[in-house]
């Protein structure tokens, strides 16, 4: 399987990071960056792992979500053989707000 990132949803995960290292180092970062990544390969495992996000149901597609540090969410869903992450965002705000502004993009 393939990982394809909406643009949108790669901008966030950077913004992310680039706040984690302004607030807690780069360290914190690094650490970040690599459970990103380290989600990324689990998935290629078992994409269908998680349960199919139910906030998202009303979008048409099989959403699925995944918290990679206990606070940010990566949205993604399955198209053949590409995992398409397509949205990253913190899990601190309100979800069904975000779904509604990411799915709208």
């Amino acid at each position: 399987m393939k990982i394809r990132w909406k643009d949108e949803a790669k901008i966030s995960m950077r913004q992310i990071a680039k706040y984690i290292n302004k607030r807690f180092g780069e360290k914190s970062r690094r650490e970040f960056v690599q459970r990103v990544r380290d989600m990324e390969k689990s998935l290629k495992i078992n994409p269908f792992f998680p349960k199919v996000d139910p906030l998202f149901d009303a979008f048409g597609k099989e959403y699925r979500s995944v918290f990679i540090n206990g606070l940010s969410r990566m949205v993604y869903y399955v198209d053949g053989d590409i995992i398409r992450i397509a949205a990253f965002f913190d899990g601190r705000r309100d979800a069904e707000e975000e779904s509604r502004r990411i799915m709208e993009g």
